[in-house]
């Protein structure tokens, strides 16, 4: 029988078929564990599964880099608890130049440039999946994230996102490389068991895991109105997701973001998006209103402050500009977050 996606009431505490089942799990042996049957989108599968493992995915969505690609794909490779897939998706083909065809656990995919987009293409491979961690395509994970991604997720059924401990951030400065980062990772010891779990307000979008069954049932998605980098895309999915569940990070799972500066979006664009993203949100309802101006009273106060000596790693005048563009859309009742193409 074909396996299914596990639902996300009726989640039991079983391992990945390589180890062995917990005690309790263990006095089910022989016998196979139905779920619950719940109603389903047009075109999902049957709710009736075997609970022997879960299925987890890994996404990721690129544009303009194969050669840092092609290293974070290199080391997935090392993870403790393999993925059963991973779907790449870039704009191109030759953004997928640096990863290996032979894998038949890769999945390569080409959909419309902006994050939202090819994150959502890449949720449209995974109805047979029960989970899904993005990862950037400069992130790098310890290497056993997903096993203790995988874990918490079998064993708390009321999880339906986790984000893990960024043990360095390169977006902060100009950018890391992997040799730094496998060092980091070398040097941080991760105990699975002795796992904490804090809530949070939203995933932080360079390692963000998710159950997908309620992303299914409530035909969850990102929002394509945020173009390009889609600034703040990450919270708005949090947010959406969050009324089905709790939303936590875990100090188990660990990584290190690299924050290459290659490919970004000009600074015009993204300062645009600094101001018009948290707006929109806000009149969607998946942002209070204090969380938006910190946000924005931060960012225009950084990018006034630092644009007299500004970063060689950041176009600060570039996003004080797009902070000032946006500040005239408010005013003039024509604010929209797909104004930033245009800058």
């Amino acid at each position: 029988m074909a396996r299914e996606p596990l639902d996300e009431t009726g989640y039991v505490a079983a391992r990945s078929a390589r180890q062995q089942v917990s005690a309790q799990v263990g006095e089910l042996a022989g016998s196979d564990v139905v779920e619950p049957s719940i109603p389903r989108r047009n075109g999902d599968p049957s709710p009736i599964i075997n609970a022997a493992r879960t299925k987890l995915a890994v996404g990721i969505a690129t544009a303009g880099r194969p050669a840092i690609l092609a290293q974070t794909m290199r080391r997935l490779q090392a993870q403790t608890r393999p993925p059963d897939a991973v779907i790449v998706c870039a704009p191109s083909e030759a953004d997928l130049c640096g990863i290996a065809k032979e894998d038949p656990r890769v999945i390569r995919a080409t959909g419309p440039h902006g994050l939202a987009r090819q994150r959502n293409a890449i949720l449209r491979h995974l109805r047979a999946f029960d989970l899904l961690v993005f990862f950037d395509d400069d992130f790098v994970p310890g290497a056993d994230y997903l096993e203790c991604f995988e874990r918490i997720m079998c064993s708390d059924p009321d999880v339906v996102m986790t984000t893990g401990q960024v043990l360095k951030d390169g977006i902060r400065g100009p950018g890391l490389t992997f040799e730094v980062a496998d060092s980091i990772l070398s040097q941080a010891a991760t105990d699975c068991a002795a796992d904490r779990l804090d809530p949070v307000y939203n995933g932080y979008g360079c390692n963000m895991g998710m159950r997908l069954a309620p992303v299914r049932r409530h035909g969850l998605a990102f929002d394509e109105r945020l173009p390009l980098y889609g600034w703040l895309e990450d919270v708005d999915f949090s947010q959406q997701l969050a009324r089905f569940g709790r939303v936590v990070r875990s100090d188990a799972t660990r990584g290190v973001h690299l924050g290459i500066k290659l490919g970004r979006q000009p600074g015009a664009r993204l300062g645009y998006s600094q101001v018009a993203n948290p707006l929109y949100l806000v009149r969607k309802g998946t942002m209070c209103w204090q969380r938006a101006l910190y946000l924005m009273s931060r960012n225009l106060a950084a990018n006034i402050l630092r644009s007299l000596r500004p970063e060689p790693w950041v176009d600060r005048r570039g996003r004080l500009n797009g902070n000032a563009r946006a500040l005239v859309d408010l005013i003039l009742g024509r604010l929209d977050p797909s104004r930033a193409t245009s800058l």
